[in-house]
């Protein structure tokens, strides 16, 4: 069945909600359109979903973004003492974290575009996926409460992790932030640092897929479904960032485990 107005909303909504919150959205987008029996070709509208809770992140984190690369512009101006100011000012060093942290995902989703659109089909692979998601959240319980700022060697390490989670499954902002968290870098630091380091692949992400949509137009009812479950994702994603900061400093991100595993049973015999 093709995708109709009200199902391109609830799973905007669902996107919105499960991208910030450690669940995986693209799991949770994959088993959505199974349940609803909705069948789309390719991953558009994966696509432009996230690209709603892109602006979410956006909007959110609109004045530290603004700083980041005002900082970022002053770097570049000061070529000659760049490591020196890289050494001096916080906020620099952030872009740099963002833009290494960045370089995993981007050369894993070039290289392997086909077969992970094709996962994006396999609704029981991605149950599977979200009991490891689960394993990941349940293992934040070991943990000492962790003190330290994110440092390059953290920033690196949790870009390889975003990188694995480009499976549907396995939960994008779950994975960087446990990574974080297990190298020792403190709640408020590593949720922040996911959610910046979400912003550079999403775009990217949606930039390749608007020039396909400008070489193969979509019709009039297929843009608007486009349009209204990115503005779903875009509310619902906003709210949920607020959650999970508020879940994450009480570091009870293990509780969301029971929710995965649950899901991903039930994907599993149900499919």
């Amino acid at each position: 069945m093709a995708l109709n107005l009200l199902q391109a909303m609830i799973l905007g909504i669902i996107q919105g909600l499960t991208e910030f919150l450690p669940v995986s959205s693209s799991g949770h987008l994959v088993l959505g359109k199974e349940l609803l029996g909705v069948h789309v070709q390719g991953i558009t509208f994966e696509v432009f979903v996230h690209f709603g809770t892109l602006l979410s992140v956006v909007t959110f984190y609109r004045r530290e973004i603004l700083g980041l690369l005002r900082s970022f512009w002053k770097g570049l101006a000061q070529a000659g003492q760049i490591r020196e100011y890289y050494r001096q000012d916080r906020s620099f060093r952030w872009v740099i974290y963002i833009i290494i942290g960045t370089i995993p995902a981007g050369v894993i989703g070039v290289l392997f575009e086909a077969p992970i659109e094709r996962a994006f089909n396999d609704a029981r692979m991605v149950a599977g996926m979200l009991m490891i998601t689960g394993v990941i959240l349940l293992l934040t319980r070991y943990i000492r409460p962790p003190q330290q700022e994110m440092t390059l060697r953290h920033a690196i390490l949790v870009g390889f992790a975003q990188a694995i989670a480009i499976l549907p499954g396995i939960s994008r902002s779950g994975t960087t932030i446990c990574t974080a968290l297990y190298l020792g870098v403190s709640r408020e630091e590593a949720v922040r640092y996911s959610f910046l380091l979400s912003i550079p692949v999403i775009f990217g992400a949606t930039l390749l897929k608007s020039v396909e949509l400008i070489n193969n137009l979509p019709t009039a009812s297929e843009l608007l479904n486009l349009v209204a479950g990115t503005g779903a994702a875009f509310i619902s994603g906003y709210a949920a960032i607020k959650l999970l900061i508020l879940i994450a400093r009480g570091g009870k991100l293990d509780y969301f485990s029971w929710y995965c595993f649950t899901i991903g049973i039930a994907g599993m015999l149900y499919l």
